[in-house]
């Protein structure tokens, strides 16, 4: 959903560092003269004291919005079992780590101090454009709605979301192709996040739990009387507008990485 990590972090590095962090999957032992003393250095120099499969899943959590038990399982599990330690390495960042059990996911956000203050940041704000919001909405909603009939895995399809965001286009936007592109986009940079999960179909897709850990009730409540404002009595929404933070509601995701 603005802040990339430094292009160490993307897929390219991490092809070469899961083979080698593979390679140290058992801490090696080294005999001192002290008795056999345990190592975790991967390289040289390394004064680092987390173990390879929690190095993996602190890895994982700076590089990806969010992980979870099915996209993620081996850093889930380590994650579970090494809660505090973790936390304390993400809190070291300036950065608050929110687990879910209900729906087995975890995702990293700016901490701010008990008056609010801003803290420094390695995250950036995102302001989403509207078709993006509109989206996310009726994810949340579908979601909701299918979870209440016990459906474990819940799908929408592409047409589907086109179709929402051309219903929630104010009447003064008559460019229906842009209106599509920039659905498509929206589209696109859910896959990306996350929040859309691919089926062997290209134009059907899971929805991920995600959606409604990050948009709880009151937030999706809070976005319907954004639209209202925005499509009724208040003033109409431009073309180039956008869902800024600081004027209404918030962004889901704070980071952009690469999957």
């Amino acid at each position: 959903m603005t802040d990339a990590l430094p292009d160490e972090a993307s897929d390219g590095f991490g092809e070469v560092a899961r083979s080698f962090l593979d390679a140290f999957d058992q801490p090696v032992s080294n005999n001192e003269d002290e008795g056999e003393v345990e190592s975790v250095a991967l390289f040289e120099g390394d004064t680092g004291t987390l173990y390879p499969e929690q190095r993996r899943c602190l890895h994982a959590l700076l590089k990806h919005r969010y992980i979870s038990a099915d996209r993620h399982p081996e850093q889930w599990a380590t994650l579970v079992a090494n809660r505090d330690l973790i936390k304390s390495r993400i809190n070291d960042l300036y950065l608050e780590l929110h687990i879910d059990r209900e729906y087995q996911v975890a995702f990293k956000r700016q901490a701010r101090t008990e008056t609010g203050d801003r803290l420094p940041s390695l995250l950036s704000d995102l302001a989403h454009q509207k078709e993006e919001t509109i989206v996310m909405v009726h994810l949340r909603q579908r979601f909701f709605a299918q979870r209440q009939e016990n459906d474990d895995a819940v799908f929408v399809d592409r047409q589907s979301l086109i179709d929402e965001v051309a219903d929630q286009r104010p009447e003064h936007a008559t460019d229906r192709a842009m209106d599509q592109k920039r659905a498509d986009k929206a589209i696109e940079n859910l896959n990306t996040a996350g929040v859309l999960l691919k089926t062997g179909d290209p134009d059907r897709f899971r929805i991920s739990p995600i959606i409604e850990v990050l948009m709880p009730i009151e937030k999706l409540r809070t976005l319907l009387a954004w639209f209202m404002t925005q499509n009724g009595t208040g003033h109409e929404a431009q073309d180039e507008d956008v869902l800024d933070p600081n004027a209404g509601p918030d962004q889901l995701f704070e980071m952009e990485e690469e999957e």
